[in-house]
């Protein structure tokens, strides 16, 4: 979905916005009797149940309804300068292969401008790739934050209703993860899709298959983001 250091930060905004529904929750509803000692923070944020559940919050972001409306607009959105980028990347693969043909066939000066030329637009080439790749992340971080501050309430929700005194994100596969392995059986990444599709009220976009988050590097680059899976039982 999206780059290393952007994963970095959805993991923090995952844990705090998790946690802090959690503790406003708990606060709300307490369940002690009168006269017992109150729950402390750290354990409320976890959950009383005693059942582990894992979730893929990448996976359950993108996949919501109103994740694959936002993510599917703002490809569209970007889609101008996705081309734009082609274009100047088409432009310097042309300008490359004319020094590479007739390059010993151009006098010095003819040579040293066309050599100029393509160093000159290369630079501006690179930093326009860098300022979009970062215009595109803050706007996939500001979509997929959005979602996750409404779908933390249901994730909690869900894990005190079923018993559940901790949840596991699964979004990077291991060893970047600490999970080894976990069955199909603890994930509940559908289950609280399918609650927030409900609650949301966001139906169904017309394409059968949730679109990945818009990438901007120019299509000779090459390179992708898979999008990471959660451990399969063996």
């Amino acid at each position: 979905m999206t780059s290393k250091f952007l994963r970095s930060i959805l993991g923090v905004a995952v844990f705090f916005a998790v946690s802090a529904w959690a503790q406003t929750s708990s606060a709300a509803t307490p369940s002690n009797p009168a006269g017992s000692p109150a729950t402390s923070p750290s354990v409320a944020a976890t959950g009383t149940g005693t059942k582990l559940g894992t979730i893929n919050i990448e996976q359950a972001v993108i996949g919501t309804n109103e994740g694959r409306r936002d993510f599917d607009a703002l490809d569209k959105k970007l889609e101008p300068k996705k081309n734009e980028l082609k274009a100047q990347n088409d432009e310097l693969d042309g300008l490359q292969k004319q020094l590479q043909t007739q390059g010993d066939k151009l006098n010095e000066d003819a040579r040293a401008g066309l050599v100029k030329q393509i160093e000159t637009k290369k630079k501006v080439f690179d930093r326009s790739v860098q300022d979009a790749q970062e215009d595109a992340q803050n706007q996939q971080k500001e979509v997929f934050s959005r979602i996750l501050q409404k779908m933390a309430p249901v994730i909690v929700k869900y894990a005190q209703d079923n018993g559940l005194g901790m949840i596991v994100d699964t979004s990077n596969p291991w060893p970047q993860s600490p999970i080894l392995w976990a069955g199909e059986g603890v994930d509940i990444t559908k289950s609280v899709v399918d609650i927030y599709n409900a609650q949301s009220g966001v139906a169904a976009p017309a394409s059968g298959a949730a679109p990945k988050p818009a990438a901007t590097k120019p299509p000779t680059a090459g390179s992708t983001t898979p999008k990471p899976t959660p451990p399969k039982p063996n």
